[in-house]
């Protein structure tokens, strides 16, 4: 199986694609392939249908490319795999699939990629759709059981439990702010962050998390508002974030990497959708659109009172821990 879309976000909502594809598999599990930016290696080494994870390239100038179609057809042939599923409508790792002369290539054929596969493909009428309809519509094309869109990422054992004890003395509830994104018109700029983090009142402790590069950010807005029982996180591995977000009581966040690992540890998560298409594969994203709709530069239009007395039901509840 292989998907072409860097980011961690991704990964998680492409999981319960992977794992449909995988109980219709031989031996219920499979090689997953994406870029080195997903972190895909660190966030799937606890998931049962992940028989391997492997990295490629996929990005670049038109000469990167061409050499990145090179390789990846030479790792494929490597892997001396029956049966591949690509996870795009992008041309290249179907064409790779084709050099490596693997016999079954299941993608989803939308544009040039339908001559390189060997199914039908899905109509061309999806060509516009979300990436997660485009594979909704692939299950139902190849008949593959889809059980559900919720991703309930397993993580390691050891690190849940050194993550809890880390923080047991922190009071609860436990709400995880979701500072920085992959680019900037999804995120709130730094006065809306302080203003929002000197208007929420909790009788819990925050977290901010985002990352080392994020680190001297938090550090500021917590300065700026002399918030209490609020905790730079940034420095946590990926994966201790990912822990912490699934013991966490709430979340709130741009639509980013950690909103999409809150969904996947149960937890409520609070998405602001200023620039981008709201996530809908959940029932733990709570999507905050500004007044118009999503459009570029909308994330100066969501207000941080406003997201304030969207969350402020859930400022007290405790999350049920399975």
């Amino acid at each position: 199986m292989i998907q072409v879309k860097p980011g961690i976000g991704d990964v998680i909502w492409h999981l319960p694609f992977i794992r449909a594809i995988a109980r219709a598999a031989p031996g219920g599990r499979v090689t997953f392939l994406a870029p080195p930016t997903s972190s895909a290696k660190e966030l799937l080494q606890a998931e049962p249908c992940i028989e391997d994870t492997l990295y490629f390239e996929h990005a670049g100038s038109e000469l990167r490319r061409g050499v990145n179609l090179i390789r990846l057809a030479a790792l494929l042939r490597q892997q001396d795999l029956a049966s591949i599923w690509i996870l795009d409508r992008t041309i290249r790792p179907a064409l790779a699939a084709a050099l490596a002369r693997i016999p079954k290539r299941i993608g989803l054929g939308l544009g040039p990629q339908r001559l390189f596969i060997t199914n039908r493909g899905i109509g061309q009428e999806h060509f516009h759709d979300h990436p997660i309809d485009w594979l909704r519509a692939l299950m139902a094309e190849t008949k593959v059981p889809l059980l559900s869109t919720e991703p309930d990422l397993p993580l390691p054992q050891a690190v849940s439990a050194a993550i809890s004890e880390q923080f047991a003395s922190c009071t609860r509830p436990w709400i995880v702010l979701g500072i920085g994104a992959s680019h900037p018109d999804k995120d709130w700029s730094d006065a809306a962050w302080i203003r929002f983090l000197a208007g929420l009142q909790t009788p819990g402790t925050v977290f901010l998390i985002g990352g080392p590069a994020n680190a001297r950010r938090a550090a500021a807005f917590i300065a700026a508002t002399g918030a209490e029982r609020t905790i730079n996180a940034c420095g946590l591995r990926l994966i201790e974030a990912a822990v912490l977000l699934r013991l966490a009581d709430l979340f709130v966040g741009p639509s980013s990497g950690p909103l999409n690992l809150a969904a996947a540890g149960g937890t409520d998560a609070f998405g602001l959708f200023g620039s981008t298409p709201v996530l809908t594969y959940s029932k733990f994203i709570h999507a905050i659109v500004p007044d118009g709709g999503a459009s570029p530069g909308g994330m100066t239009r969501i207000e941080p009172a406003h997201v304030i007395e969207r969350i402020t039901p859930y400022l007290s509840r405790r999350k049920v821990q399975a």
